[in-house]
């Protein structure tokens, strides 16, 4: 029950359709005035359905600029192991590593791989094709929300997230359960840490020693946004349409970027960039408990706002919307997608 009036208070946690009630009605709008419900896919025309729906991570990859994403390999599903190791070996990626569906769902099927055993274990698992990727050395994360008219050169930064990891920190006399119990946010998490952690949480951690039990920032994993849209300036915009410009057809969109400091990400220095989302990207920093939500539904308008500007700008530059009949079949494959890596 407490957790129960937690989710329900905080409606950060309210169920997807609830929260975007209000915004498909503004979705409908902009379908009529495009004559076409699938509009997002001339956002990105390089991005499969512009990245709204059954776009392939790894694809997404080959489109960013080598140095700034950690080395990536894709496996097909059902891939021997014996395989799936010699081109571990072949790209030089080591454990620990991460795993996650190529074709993924809000953090959805995403591990951090220690040994050869859970990595087989996660590919006899798996009915999906999936990644293999380094692990990322910096420790911290932020979403960098950008746009850009097809008319312009440059582009905006639109809203930063910073993220805080599902991090427990010890006393020395509880339980690693007991620490994640401590807080109503990480206790949400608590099923899936017991299915991938086990006996483990019964351990007692030392006093003032942290574990860091999801290493990546989603939200749905446990982690929590901070809205930190105030550290867009002028070098750091520099900075990403620098990047940006490397990234054929790309308008709109969020860099997950894992980051040293602020200042070196700021002049393009010590960073990676986790994922690049596309048409489907939330602007996070909406999540930021201090935030309503009517704030909330003011930046969802604002972004489909921007989406549906660029998608007729490439529109009137002769990039297609999708049809109907392809965009069914494509949400047909993205439900089905869903249901596979949700159940894994």
């Amino acid at each position: 029950m407490k957790l129960f009036f937690h989710k329900v208070t905080n409606w950060e946690y309210w169920p997807f359709q609830v929260l975007y009630f209000p915004i498909y009605f503004l979705w409908a709008y902009y379908a009529v005035k495009a004559k076409s419900i699938f509009f997002f896919n001339a956002s990105n025309p390089k991005i499969k359905n512009g990245g709204f729906i059954m776009e392939s991570k790894k694809q997404i990859y080959d489109l960013l600029p080598r140095k700034h994403y950690p080395k990536t390999i894709l496996i097909k599903e059902n891939l021997d192991l014996k395989d799936i190791v010699n081109l571990l070996a072949e790209k030089q990626i080591y454990f620990p590593l991460i795993a996650k569906p190529d074709i993924g769902l809000r953090g959805s099927g995403v591990k951090k791989i220690k040994t050869v055993s859970e990595l087989k274990n996660y590919a006899e698992k798996a009915n999906f094709d999936f990644l293999l990727q380094d692990l990322i050395g910096f420790q911290k994360e932020a979403g960098i929300f950008y746009v850009r008219s097809p008319l312009q050169k440059n582009g905006k930064i639109t809203g930063i997230v910073s993220k805080e990891f599902l991090i427990v920190t010890g006393n020395g006399k509880s339980t690693i359960e007991d620490l994640i119990k401590q807080n109503p946010r990480f206790e949400l998490q608590l099923q899936v840490l017991k299915a991938e952690y086990g006996e483990h949480l019964q351990q007692i951690l030392p006093q003032d020693e942290t574990l860091n039990l999801v290493p990546f920032g989603n939200h749905a994993r446990g982690a929590k946004f901070l809205d930190a849209s105030h550290w867009i300036t002028e070098q750091l915009t520099k900075t990403i349409n620098e990047v940006a410009d490397q990234i054929p057809g790309f308008y709109f969109g969020r860099f997950d970027i894992m980051y040293n400091t602020f200042e070196e990400l700021e002049r393009g220095e010590n960073f990676q960039i986790v994922e690049l989302n596309g048409a489907a990207s939330e602007p996070t920093h909406i999540y930021d408990p201090k935030h309503s939500v009517w704030f909330a539904w003011k930046e969802l308008a604002r972004h489909i706002t921007y989406m549906y500007e660029i998608s007729a700008e490439n529109h009137k530059k002769g990039v297609p919307y999708l049809d109907f009949k392809t965009g069914i079949r494509e949400y047909k494959l993205h439900l089905a997608q869903n249901n596979k890596i949700t159940n894994f």
